[in-house]
């Protein structure tokens, strides 16, 4: 398989930072994520791509989401959320990448399949194990509120996220003996003060960068299939074609003359 694009290690990234809430028994993930939202809007111009306001409210909502629970998860897993709305109509796709702290997404709101409620999908690799995949349905239009029905459905424990700041968000999540009446509790005014009533013991410090990997390589791979099927029909008698990658959106254009030389060098 094609290799991806490694992140810039040069780029000093976002700090994301996981506390032990002790006497609680609980884990809390924070960060100010304005810098990672200024990467993902710099992708969205020069990828010239325009989500509608709300859509874009909702996926920086979700992105947030997303990164703090890679954060509190283990080194060695790769993770991908699709968050199906149906009112609006759109789908949000994240994927990271814990190995190399690589976060990135898109909006989907065309052709968005109508569905009787809307769903959640997880999909996780650790390792070299195969591929998980959870679903679970939620009602409303809240990113954070699905993240929180994702925890208790699928991993069987309370999650809580909270918006502190203008671009600063908090998850508390349950940890074996948690005190589940205060996590219940808890409340956006509690978590602005939390490190003035409990008592915080860090735990990692992780760094996140905006990055897809994505290369013509890649999306070579994807159009190869197609083009040994009918490569007339996915030129329509042009030179090149654009794909974007179906991952964040970034533009590629392929010619036919190497997608020709890459389906001869990668003969099934």
């Amino acid at each position: 398989m094609p290799e991806t694009t490694p992140p810039n290690i040069d780029d000093a990234g976002h700090e994301v930072r996981t506390y032990f809430v002790r006497g609680r028994n609980a884990l809390v993930a924070r960060a100010n994520f304005s810098e990672l939202f200024v990467d993902y809007y710099l992708h969205l111009a020069d990828q010239k791509m325009h989500p509608q306001a709300a859509h874009d409210a909702m996926f920086k909502r979700a992105l947030a989401a997303f990164t703090l629970h890679c954060a509190s998860r283990p080194w060695n897993e790769l993770t991908a959320w699709t968050i199906n709305f149906q009112a609006p109509l759109v789908n949000l796709f994240l994927t990271g990448d814990n190995t190399n702290g690589a976060v990135t997404g898109r909006v989907f709101d065309d052709n968005v399949k109508e569905l009787p409620e809307n769903l959640f999908y997880a999909d996780v690799v650790r390792g070299n194990q195969p591929t998980r995949r959870s679903t679970i349905s939620f009602t409303g239009a809240e990113p954070l509120a699905a993240a929180e029905k994702f925890y208790r459905q699928s991993e069987q424990r309370v999650a809580r996220y909270f918006q502190i700041g203008e671009e600063d968000f908090v998850m508390v999540t349950e940890h074996p003996d948690c005190d589940m009446a205060w996590l219940e509790g808890l409340t956006t005014e509690a978590m602005k003060t939390v490190d003035e009533t409990e008592t915080l013991a860090l735990l990692e410090r992780r760094i996140y960068r905006w990055h897809c990997g994505c290369n013509q390589e890649r999306m070579m791979e994807v159009l190869a299939p197609a083009m040994r099927h009918n490569p007339e029909e996915l030129f329509g008698g042009e030179p090149k074609l654009e794909i974007r990658c179906p991952r964040c959106g970034a533009r590629h254009a392929i010619t036919r003359e190497g997608l020709e030389a890459f389906v001869a060098s990668h003969a099934e």
